[in-house]
């Protein structure tokens, strides 16, 4: 096992094009991390400079406290799951797992040794005389797996490993990937685009942003899933992490001590003083406008809505109801336009697009509610916000009020 550092890593292209800003990170010796984000955000890039298959343009990769930077690749001391699993077909699975090792010379007794073990942590011991082509999608991806297991390398690349597989497969596949990593103990660094198969699966997530306009930061943070959920450390992380999004409005700040509200479209939230001990910051706005935040299961329908102390409400109209049995979720429409987060705006500064076009008179909110309480379009319903869990940002940098 090994720890990796990546000080201030950057990936330029031979025409100029810059894929990967400054990333700074620190993996632990034995953790799972995972590095998550959008379509073009350099998250397979950071991956593959860090097995050798891309060149680092800038910074320093450190393996086990050694400098990588211009070690080849089969010398890091590294093993590699894609996300087509790379098999080769008229190998059966025993070759296709040994292949690595009889290419390093190694004893056949040893290659034996290897195989069945990791053979019987994946419980594939009964496939292993089969080809590839006899296996279902979740068993292939087992077999990848098996052959970065017999080499016992330092460290584990995952490279969207899960992303072929459908949707109840993943679910068992995310739960043997966890107990297999207790077992091994192995340095993981594991690339998916899917923010719930990173938060169910990281011991800590780095949030990666595409870059764009004047942000041009590829890291946004690094934390364990319920402080990047809780806590994102700015817009881009709030409204990437949760499912359904986060709830974003522009909102006036009314109020001093612990009596602060914030209002928007004809609406008015007492903030909780827990809130405002969480944000401090807060404060600095009075008078002006902020960007709130609330996460779709900070609601409630008030016919049910338990007095926790932080209750403020809002009367709404819905306009369209999902009900997935074992929660609801609302849809209902705020009279205030969209945030425009500098993200965005940074996106449309590239573009040449202008955002006054963009912005609609109202804003779609989703709330998850209780499915004992039946909703039907276009209802008028009562809402409990549960204000002490909601969220303050700086509309001029984006980044979260402390």
């Amino acid at each position: 096992m090994a720890g990796i550092r990546l000080e201030g890593v950057g990936k330029v292209y031979p025409d100029g094009r810059r894929a990967v800003a400054e990333v700074d990170l620190d993996i632990k010796d034995g953790e799972f991390l995972v590095l998550v984000g959008p379509s073009g955000c350099g998250k397979s890039t950071v991956l593959r400079m860090i097995a050798g298959l891309e060149e680092i343009t800038e910074g320093k990769l450190i393996i086990d406290g050694q400098v990588m930077n211009d070690v080849a690749p089969k010398d890091r001391d590294v093993a590699m799951v894609f996300q087509n699993y790379a098999l080769y077909p008229h190998m059966s699975v025993f070759e296709n797992m040994a292949f690595g090792l009889k290419l390093r010379k190694m004893p056949k007794d040893e290659i034996q040794r290897r195989v069945d073990a990791a053979a019987d942590l994946l419980e594939i011991e009964d496939y292993l005389d089969r080809k590839p082509r006899a296996l279902s999608g979740g068993q292939r991806q087992r077999v990848a797996m098996g052959r970065a297991i017999v080499r016992e390398p330092k460290a584990f690349l995952m490279d969207e490993p899960l992303s072929n597989l459908d949707a109840k497969l993943r679910v068992v596949m995310r739960t043997e990937l966890t107990l297999l990593h207790e077992r091994l103990g192995t340095t993981t660094v594991y690339v998916t685009h899917d923010q719930v198969e990173a938060m169910t699966l990281g011991q800590r997530v780095a949030v990666l942003k595409p870059l764009t306009g004047r942000r041009r930061e590829t890291l946004q943070q690094v934390a364990p899933p319920a402080e990047l959920f809780n806590e994102p450390a700015n817009l881009f992380v709030a409204g990437f992490i949760g499912s359904p999004a986060m709830n974003l409005v522009t909102a006036v700040v009314e109020g001093s001590g612990t009596d602060v509200d914030v209002v928007f479209g004809g609406i008015r939230l007492r903030v909780d003083p827990r809130a405002l001990q969480r944000a401090p910051g807060l404060s600095e706005f009075a008078g002006k406008e902020v960007i709130a935040g609330i996460r779709p299961g900070d609601f409630e329908h008030s016919r049910i809505a338990r007095d926790n102390g932080a209750r403020s409400t809002m009367e709404v109209e819905i306009e369209v109801v999902e009900v997935l049995g074992s929660e609801s979720y609302v849809h209902f429409p705020v009279p205030v336009p969209p945030v425009i987060t500098p993200d965005i705006e940074d996106l449309l500064a590239d573009t040449g697009e202008d955002k006054e076009t963009l912005l609609d008179e109202q804003s779609m909110f989703t709330a998850r509610i209780s499915p004992d309480v039946s909703v039907e379009p276009p209802e008028r319903v009562t809402l409990v916000v549960d204000t002490a869990r909601m969220h303050f940002f700086d509309p001029s940098t984006g980044d979260r009020i402390r």
